[in-house]
């Protein structure tokens, strides 16, 4: 029970600190963000489109910050805007999987957690299903004896539950939070796409 309290107490904390993570992402609207920076660059302002990145928050306005910075460089120095379509998406695509990676931080524990607990609670199982049938060999006939062996498989198979019950308090949060996490990372991929084609039919 204790290897299984540690994994509850683990589980929680990463549960609850992604929660918050993600809570917070949600709610900033980014598609607003989004048609802010384009409309800024379709103006010219690109001084404005940075502006709207550096006071958003969370991974689409960190990406499209370090495109447009990018982009901006690229153009100060002439060139092709090839060369700029180019640059400009390896680099949001490389800042892209640094976000990502900082979103889904720490959900390897709850896929650890889910796929150990019931391991755990099986184990103590079946070393307290081990010790109930010891028992009964070493009291042999007595009268009684039955009882007590019974009392005890029921106590071991109390280990299975909880396993059982901790890993669904893992698995439930982490398919929630990989949900969010697909949806951020197409975000990242339709701002990608909005700016690269920006450069392709405004230069």
């Amino acid at each position: 029970m204790l290897p299984l309290m540690a994994c509850s107490l683990v589980s929680l904390a990463v549960v609850y600190d992604r929660w918050m993570a993600f809570r917070a992402n949600r709610q900033i609207d980014t598609r607003a963000l989004r048609s802010k920076v384009m409309s800024c660059l379709r103006h010219e302002d690109m001084a404005g489109s940075i502006s709207e990145c550096e006071s958003a928050r969370g991974p689409i306005a960190s990406v499209l910050l370090a495109g447009l910075r990018a982009h901006k460089q690229l153009k100060n120095k002439g060139e092709s805007t090839e060369t700029m379509r180019m640059v400009v998406a390896q680099v949001m695509e490389d800042y892209g999987a640094q976000a990502m990676g900082v979103v889904n931080k720490r959900l390897d524990v709850l896929t650890t957690v889910g796929t150990a607990a019931p391991l755990l609670g099986m184990t103590g199982t079946v070393t307290g299903m081990i010790a109930s049938f010891s028992g009964l060999a070493d009291a042999g006939s007595v009268s009684g004896s039955g009882g007590a062996v019974a009392a005890g498989i029921a106590e071991a198979l109390v280990t299975t539950a909880v396993g059982l019950i901790i890993a669904l308090f893992a698995v439930i949060p982490q398919s929630i939070f990989n949900r969010w996490s697909d949806e951020i990372e197409l975000e990242i991929e339709e701002s990608t796409t909005d700016l690269v084609e920006f450069i392709l039919t405004q230069n």
